[in-house]
């Protein structure tokens, strides 16, 4: 029997920046299941920025072409959820009398620098500038923060204290900051996956039926290992023929996330050694109702990163689903989820960029018949604590007891203003950079960008 509604003042309006269609990344997803998980219990409105073909389920689905039509959804909410740019984008959400929730999930600061650290430095400061403007705008603007985990926690609240955020206001209100920070990890369905048909074994021409999967969730991104991957692949197939690695995120659903290098420095590896079509696939992006089939027929799913500060503070979401089909891992030392697979032995931690630790702990486990049912209620019982449901229940309780934080209005820290002059200029400057690196076309697009933003303040 479906759980009757309440009746939360105006509902929760919940804004994705993101492609929010069959085929999605970390955030669309997130943002979806959210809705649903929320509006099994609240009036729950999920904003997207394009059509996107899907039903909703407990939720109401509207599409904001303008910041005026964004505005109007946002008038009548009496909780607006945001993540990323939107803020930036649209400086009015940090002027609405409702609570404002800030998802603080991933920190686009730290994946940055990563990306932008083979650009020349008066770019990457720029671009960092940029960032990190956008970033403290969101930690100022927010009534209630939410992250994946503990350690993520400390980290937003380390951040928040250097504004000004942590103080006697909130002290008074709640002194372990848990209103002002609440822990809402990324979730996994509560049914388990169940095979449709078969994708792999058997159905690609060079995937035969006893052969072993290697699956490699998600997007391809410059602070992940990809490469060690392909390194180790290489090592694995001298001893055994039988196994294939399949990446299934390439080509990013988002038009406007461009490819990354790591991604051409994994491909370009591939092919030189040999292995493109023959041991390693590449998936475009998997349609995320697809996933399960593919996770069924894998045999390890592995999950490898660099060391950098971006690793300490991940939590890499599309591995959780790892967790749910049962599946063994491989993974990176030092962020979340190898702290998961250790603390309830769920596969193995190799060191960083080290291609003979992973194609021995590859090789480990693919030699031990009957792994995954042995390992089946380990899993089981992580993953139940991870289910949509468990993990919303923190942001559920604020949605139905919205409260306005309690130091709202008396910001005691600003960014220096820049002078009108040197704004434009700084703009200029950003302008010619992108026309000689990328074209009149990318110039436009960014100019037109620019444009509705300002339409939409």
């Amino acid at each position: 029997m479906e759980t009757e509604r309440e009746t939360a003042p105006a509902g929760v309006l919940i804004i994705s920046q993101d492609a929010v269609g069959a085929r999605r990344a970390g955030p669309a997803i997130r943002d979806w299941e959210w809705a649903g998980a929320l509006g099994r219990s609240l009036a729950v409105t999920l904003a997207v920025p394009a059509a996107s073909g899907m039903q909703p389920a407990g939720f109401t689905l509207r599409v904001y072409h303008s910041g005026a039509e964004l505005r109007a959804l946002a008038s009548a909410a009496g909780v607006v959820v945001i993540s990323g740019y939107l803020l930036r984008r649209y400086p009015w959400l940090g002027e609405l009398s409702c609570p404002l929730v800030v998802d603080l999930s991933h920190s686009f600061v730290l994946e940055s620098m990563q990306t932008l650290a083979q650009r020349p430095e008066a770019q990457q400061w720029s671009a960092f500038g940029d960032r990190w403007r956008a970033l403290n705008e969101l930690l100022l603007a927010g009534d209630y923060f939410v992250c994946n985990t503990e350690r993520q926690r400390d980290y937003w609240l380390g951040m928040l204290s250097a504004l000004g955020r942590v103080n006697p206001a909130w002290y008074a209100a709640d002194p372990a900051m848990r209103q002002l920070v609440g822990v809402v990890p990324f979730g996994l369905p509560a049914a388990p996956p169940r095979k449709t048909r078969p994708v792999l074994k058997g159905a690609h021409p060079s995937i035969r039926a006893g052969d072993k999967v290697i699956y490699w969730g998600g997007g391809i991104y410059d602070w992940l290992d990809p490469v060690t991957l392909i390194r180790a692949t290489d090592l694995v197939r001298r001893q055994r023929d039988d196994v294939r690695v399949v990446f299934t995120g390439v080509r990013h659903p988002n038009p406007h996330v461009p490819p990354m290098r790591m991604l051409a420095a994994t491909q370009q590896l591939s092919r030189q050694l040999g292995l493109t079509d023959r041991c390693v696939f590449f998936y475009e992006w998997l349609p995320y109702a697809d996933r399960a089939d593919y996770l069924l027929e894998a045999d390890v799913g592995a999950s490898l990163h660099l060391d950098h500060l971006e690793t300490r503070y991940a939590f890499r979401t599309r591995a959780l689903d790892y967790l749910w089909a049962g599946l063994p891992i491989v993974c990176s030392e030092g962020d979340a989820l190898a702290e998961l697979v250790a603390r309830h032995r769920l596969g193995r931690v190799v060191p960083y960029q080290d291609a003979p630790a992973v194609a021995a702990a590859l090789l480990a486990l693919l030699d031990q018949p009957g792994l995954r049912q042995e390992m089946a209620p380990r899993f089981q019982q992580v993953a139940a604590g991870y289910t949509w449901e468990v993990t919303t229940r923190p942001l559920l309780e604020f949605c139905r007891q919205p409260r306005l934080a309690p130091d709202r209005g008396r910001r005691l820290w600003s960014e220096p203003a820049a002078g009108g002059g040197a704004l434009w200029q700084e703009r200029l400057s950003k302008g010619w950079q992108l026309l000689r690196q990328q074209g009149a076309l990318a110039l436009g697009r960014e100019v037109l960008s620019f444009w509705r933003w300002q339409r939409g303040r």
